[in-house]
Order: structure tokens, then C-alpha cells, then sequence
């Protein structure tokens, strides 16, 4: 009798493989709906916030006269909210926030609506932590007395609040008499009053534009959201409304070269994955 013999070998039959391919589509496609659920839960988490903080500045105004920060010092010594200053942008009531250089206005020099190491900017936070309007505690603002060096990215939550997105931080700041709260990565803020901020844009493309699109025109230079910073800075330096500029990597918008046309956040630069926008938000 021959010894029992067999030829066939083991192996997954195109069934198996099958089944395998549709498992491994199931996990990645699970992967990709959860990331993009997340994105889109810090997008409306981010709005929230600011919305708040909107309601914050409204009520605080009908409740006491002025908007935060710029109570004048009679009316916060009256309503016991901390001293202010006797110059432009420490708390004079005329309805923009400032911020402020020292008491440099002696010599008619160095208040502007950019300034976050003293004045209205900062004080915005202090008074609204002082009646619990906002979480948090801001009260180690002044406004009028700097602080003793560059204040690090560990203290920067001493004076503004952390943003609901990514590691940027919310902040208030005015131009041409219009206040803005602005949402960038501070990675510090500094003592020296000509850049007060040490920021950088880190808001991804797409989700700047979900933002923008949702309460607004869905354009990063028009509208009540802007895709700008600090004193006034562009997420793209330069580029004015018309000049030609096409997407590139590290950008937030562009208009695909096509000078006279709108400028676009940058969608189609690695599906608008760049951390590459920063955005402000007009008061209402």
C-alpha cells in the first residue's frame, strides 16, 4: 500500500481576501468619518465660543454702561473693578478696545487697538472674569503697568483664554475703530510694546473656511470674519484684494492667480490641511 499523500496547499481563497479588503475599507473609512466628526465638533465648539464671548461684551455694556476694558476709571472705581489709567487705551470710555505702551500718550506716542500687554486689551478679560462672565481668571491683567519681561507661552492663559481649536488663543484687539476678537497661536506675549503678541497662524485652511462659511461669506477678506491678526496682519502678507497670487503650501488664501479676482482660502493646497490661517471676528 503507498503512503497517503496530498499535494494541495494552504492559502486564503479569494473569499477570505475579500472579506479582509472590505474589513481593512471599513476601519479606514471609520477612521477618516471620526476625524472629520471631530474637525467639525471643534468647528462649532469654536464658534460657541466666540458667540459667547460676544454676549459676554453686550450684557456687561447694558449692565454697567461701557463695554470691558474700556470702563472709565470713575465707573470702575464706583462698580469696584480695577484701577485704570489716565491716558487713551487705559479705560476711556469711548467705546473701542485698545491697548497701551506704559503711560508713553504723556508724549502724545503709543496706544493702538493691537497693544495685549496693557490697557483695554487685556483688561477685556480681567473685568469679565471679575463678574464671572467668562471661566477662567484674568485678573493678573493692569492696565497701565507692564509686566516684568516676556511673559511665556506657559503664562500667556494668565491673561487670554484658550481657544476651543487646536492650541490658538482668543484675544481682542480694534482697527479703524471697529474691536475684533481674534483667534492665532500666541507663543508669548511680550514686554517691549511694539510687538506685543509673538503669534503665528495655525488654524488649518478647511477649517477657517468651515468657520467663515458658516456665520459668514466664506471669503478671507470681506465680511465680518477675516482671515487677519495682530496690528492688522494678513494670513498671507501682501496680498491685497486683486493682486495675483496663486496657492502654495504654507498659504491661507489666494486667488489661483487671476488678479481682480476674489481671494479664496486655499482648499485645493493639500485639501486645505495647512495650519496656515489665523481669524478675527467683528464685535456685534
Amino acid at each position: 500500500m503507498k503512503p497517503f499523500s496530498c499535494n494541495t496547499q494552504d492559502g486564503f481563497t479569494l473569499i477570505e481576501l475579500s472579506i479582509v479588503l472590505v474589513i481593512i475599507g471599513l476601519i479606514v473609512g471609520g477612521v477618516l468619518v471620526g476625524q472629520d466628526l471631530v474637525r467639525n465638533a471643534e468647528v462649532r465648539a469654536q464658534i460657541t465660543q466666540i458667540e459667547k464671548y460676544n454676549t459676554a461684551a453686550n450684557t456687561f455694556r447694558g449692565k454697567y454702561g461701557y463695554l470691558p476694558g474700556d470702563i472709565n476709571s470713575t465707573a470702575a472705581t464706583q462698580f469696584g473693578f480695577a484701577a485704570r489709567g489716565q491716558y487713551s487705551g487705559e479705560g476711556d470710555g469711548n467705546g473701542v478696545i485698545e491697548g497701551v505702551w506704559a503711560n508713553w500718550q504723556s508724549v502724545g506716542c503709543c496706544y493702538d487697538g493691537s497693544r495685549q500687554t496693557t490697557g483695554e486689551t487685556v483688561m477685556f478679560w480681567a473685568d469679565l472674569s471679575q463678574v464671572h462672565m467668562v471661566d477662567g481668571s484674568f485678573n493678573t491683567a493692569s492696565s497701565n503697568t507692564l509686566p516684568g519681561g516676556t511673559i511665556p507661552a506657559t503664562g500667556v492663559s494668565l491673561y487670554l483664554p484658550p481657544a476651543k481649536m487646536h492650541f490658538d488663543s482668543v484675544y481682542v484687539w480694534s482697527a479703524n475703530s471697529i474691536n475684533y476678537f481674534g483667534l492665532v497661536n500666541v507663543g508669548s506675549i511680550n514686554a517691549d510694546g511694539f510687538s506685543d503678541l509673538a503669534a503665528a497662524p495655525n488654524i488649518p485652511v478647511q477649517q477657517a473656511y468651515k468657520i467663515d462659511s458658516k456665520i459668514d461669506d466664506g471669503l478671507p477678506q470681506s465680511g465680518r470674519i477675516t482671515a487677519q491678526y495682530g496690528i492688522g496682519s494678513w494670513s498671507d502678507w501682501g496680498v491685497s484684494g486683486t493682486q495675483a497670487q496663486g496657492g502654495y503650501i504654507g498659504s491661507c488664501y489666494d486667488n489661483g492667480g487671476n488678479a481682480g479676482s476674489p481671494q479664496q482660502y486655499s482648499l485645493e493646497i493639500n485639501g486645505g490641511a495647512g495650519a496656515n490661517c489665523a481669524l478675527s471676528f467683528q464685535f456685534q
